[in-house]
């Protein structure tokens, strides 16, 4: 901090002038404005650039950094003239000095926030085109990047973007130009500053020739988020950081309405969404450990704390649930309204909601939407809504009683939370053909009744109908007994995002102990007869939880045949796809759900052991050696790699470790580098875990996920967790200061550990280091606890239920 000492007193309303002097280091870690480097043609090349948010503008220049003192800002760059040099906004002059250096002005920002403000000096090239606006839009990348093409995709998309966020919004993108600019190396996956935008290389380029479309889709949602921020975030920004939930809560959710604007056939709002937001988030949420997406934030140290998968996705999910109440012509207004009172300045979440009642009010609907959403911003987790068919005669209605209580894993925590909302339940009653009615119940109250139609013995009924709300639905046992055989009968009678849903809540309902163990395994009985992926994606899942809780346990072949039952039938009839179809046209196909699915399937086939399975990737992998001919198929990479590694011996390892040396496509790496912890020998992987901190190869961005990856493996798990109690000063040094990082780290190496000594060690870990990351090892320690828990208590059910299981499928 900087305290200036004034010989007079100021007078109000008077300007005065303040020329400071200053000079700064140009930081070699990832923050404020850093070196970095890159080889091209064998040679180091470096490049300086930017990232200020969120209180990093002060490492680079003297300035009031917080959100809400907005400023212009001009700027003039002075660098060696083999070099170009980029800003928020386009040059306004470049002129030679006498030592020959280049100096470069720029034109002046409109009001913005310091931690928005961005420059980079680096001697890249670019792809250039021009929106229907005439906004110039570059991409800026290494030269041997850009000539591939690598950033044309991402080009072209930002350009359509433009376009459909100014028609949505019905506000145009206030700067004369754009830049995307492509390093090797960054702390996050993108930055939105405004006009030059940055994003870590694997987050932009794309090689459509060994790309999968996962890789594809993940990728044109970071561009389609931070286009989005250059309206929410850019031109309005959060007033402090307590609200920071707000503009990524929007980027987070429009990264699906986006990219169904450009695919309309993938349906990500609808589908993709529950499985890799809702359901994520609410894993995270039902913690007692957990905080609300508002929290206060005092000082720095504190907001690394707002930036976590909270404040992301439950803020998405909570603006998709109102979107769903308001309906998208009220909410797009509301949304307009919004924007256009906050340009160039702050807002913060009150004036979001005036807004949106505003909107409301205008057709007559009288809804108070902000006492609505402070329950839900304001209160930690999330309600389970429980309801049961009253089967009181009285005038021959049927009545539905409805209760809500605060979910939470943990029993303990249950008994003194008396948490409740106001719950936009949908609920409709169904039968075997057709679902009848459907109807919106606000639940305001601990427990309330209501009348149903079309109710009898035979119906069922079902809550938070296509899952557009954010909590959990429970039923009675015969409830749940009738939608049982209503999806081994006929599925498609219930929505594809509601049988995603139920999936994910019964094994997350039997998972905290609300639902016996058994009727989240007879539910996934019904998969054989499932056709489409979501649902199979929401299950793998959820088995996924339930397999790292059983994979080190005696009877886990019992789990595994259980699991290769459901999956054998369909991934017999799907089979592998053909050799590597060309990239691009693989995405964009109206076979991506078919191609996702068939992807899914040879995961779980080969993750849990189906000869067949295993067979293939072997037979792929022994192809590309002895041919040296790369042929399978980009989306089944990744499990063809894994299954290889961890099936064949140690050459194939060598091997696999050669060409993430060599590969030069960065969805390439990640997947080879990934691979290498499937091994199943414990030298490798900590041969692996070694070079992961200390090789030149190994990107500090990737350290982290080679740490995870070795740790999820069951026979890396003590060895990763073990590794990472030895090396935590260098991790905590190295990673302590990027929001994200450490969290993620903590969270990954610890969530699958799940006995008495591990929790023991935990503790010891946590009262020896002295560490002060607060949430991520809180979060740790009740999800370990949790763990130790579930194996006490429900682990002997289940595999009784599984001894019981029938034998045909």
């Amino acid at each position: 901090m900087l305290v200036l000492v004034l010989h007079r007193e100021l007078t109000a309303s008077q300007t005065y002038r303040l020329n400071v002097t200053f000079d700064a280091a140009i930081e070699d870690e990832l923050l404020g404005f850093f070196r970095s480097s890159y080889a091209l043609y064998g040679e180091r090349r470096y490049l300086a650039v930017t990232q200020f948010s969120p209180t990093h503008a002060r490492k680079a220049f003297p300035c009031f950094d917080e959100p809400a003192f907005k400023a212009t800002f001009s700027l003039s760059l002075r660098h060696d003239p083999q070099y170009a040099s980029l800003a928020n906004m386009p040059p306004l002059a470049t002129e030679e000095d006498e030592d020959g250096w280049t100096r470069r002005r720029f034109a002046r920002t409109p009001r913005m926030s310091t931690y928005y403000l961005a420059w980079a000096v680096c001697n890249f090239t670019y792809r250039e085109t021009r929106s229907d606006g005439g906004v110039a839009i570059r991409l800026y990348a290494r030269p041997d990047a850009i000539a591939s093409g690598a950033g044309d995709y991402s080009l072209r998309i930002t350009e359509r973007l433009l376009g459909f966020y100014q028609d949505v919004f019905r506000v145009g993108y206030s700067l004369p130009k754009l830049d995307l600019l492509a390093v090797p190396k960054h702390p996050y996956a993108a930055m939105e500053n405004w006009g030059l935008s940055v994003f870590v290389e694997q987050k932009i380029l794309l090689d459509a020739r060994v790309s999968s479309s996962s890789y594809q889709m993940e990728l044109t949602m970071v561009v389609v988020h931070e286009i989005c921020h250059q309206w929410f975030g850019d031109l309005v920004t959060p007033v402090w950081w307590e609200d920071v939930w707000l503009k990524e809560g929007f980027a987070h959710y429009f990264e699906y309405v986006g990219t169904d604007f450009l695919f309309p056939k993938w349906n990500m709002e609808k589908q993709r969404f529950l499985t890799d937001v809702l359901h994520e988030v609410m894993l995270l949420d039902g913690l007692s450990s957990s905080h609300p997406i508002s929290q206060e934030v005092r000082d720095a140290a504190d907001i690394d704390r707002v930036f976590d998968w909270i404040a992301y996705k439950k803020g998405a999910a909570l603006i998709r649930m109102l979107a769903n109440v308001m309906g998208q012509t009220l909410f797009r207004k509301g949304l307009h309204d919004y924007l256009q009172s906050h340009m160039y300045g702050n807002a913060a979440r009150d004036d979001l909601w005036r807004k949106l009642s505003q909107a409301m009010r205008s057709e007559g609907r009288d809804i108070d939407i902000g006492a609505v959403m402070d329950g839900w911003t304001l209160q930690m987790g999330y309600p389970v809504i429980t309801i049961g068919k009253n089967q009181s005669e009285r005038l021959g209605a049927r009545y539905v009683t409805v209760n809500q209580e605060h979910f939470l894993y943990v029993q303990e925590g249950r008994a003194n939370s008396s948490l409740q909302w106001q719950v936009p339940l949908t609920v409709a009653v169904g039968n075997g053909s057709r679902v009848c009615s459907e109807t919106l119940i606000w639940i305001r109250n601990k427990t309330e009744t209501h009348t149903m139609s079309e109710m009898s013995d035979k119906t069922w009924l079902l809550g938070n109908i296509n899952q557009t709300g954010y909590f959990r639905v429970n039923y009675d046992l015969q409830n749940w007994k009738l939608l049982i055989q209503q999806l081994h009968a006929d599925p498609q009678v219930i929505s594809v995002g509601n049988r995603a849903g139920l999936i994910d809540d019964a094994f997350n309902l039997a998972r905290a102990g609300y639902l016996p163990q058994g009727v989240a395994l007879q539910l996934l009985g019904y998969l054989p007869e499932e056709t489409s992926f979501l649902p199979w994606h929401a299950a793998s899942r959820a088995l996924y939880q339930l397999d790292k809780l059983l994979d080190r346990t005696d009877d886990y072949k019992l789990f595994g045949d259980y699991v290769l039952k459901q999956v054998a039938a369909r991934y017999h009839q799907m089979g592998w796809p053909t050799d590597a179809e060309n990239g691009e046209t693989s995405v964009l196909r109206a076979s991506y759900q078919t191609e996702e699915l068939r992807r899914e399937l040879i995961m779980l086939a080969c993750s849990f052991g189906n000869k067949h399975c295993h067979r293939q990737a072997v037979a792929h992998i022994s192809d590309w050696i002895s041919s040296n001919k790369n042929g399978i198929p980009p989306n089944v990479r990744d499990v063809v790699y894994c299954t290889g590694v961890s099936l064949m011996d140690e050459d194939v390892w060598e091997f696999i470790w050669m060409k993430f040396h060599s590969s030069n496509a960065v969805s390439e790496k990640k997947i080879l580098l990934e691979a290498l912890t499937c091994s199943d020998d414990a030298f490798l992987l900590n041969r692996l875990l070694n070079l992961s901190l200390t090789s030149d190869l190994v990107a500090e961005q990737d350290a982290i996920d080679v740490i995870i990856h070795v740790g999820r493996n069951p026979r890396g798990r003590n060895l990763a967790w073990r590794f990472f109690r030895q090396k935590w000063d260098v991790l905590n040094a190295r990673y302590g200061e990027a929001l994200f990082m450490s969290s993620k780290l903590i969270g990954g190496v610890t969530e699958f550990l799940d006995t008495e000594k591990e929790l023991d060690e935990l503790k010891h870990f946590i009262q020896s280091s002295g560490v002060v990351t607060g949430p991520a090892l809180a979060r740790a320690l009740e999800m370990v606890k949790g763990n130790v828990r579930w194996h006490r208590l429900h682990r002997r059910h289940l595999y009784q239920w599984l001894r019981k299981a029938p034998a045909h499928g």
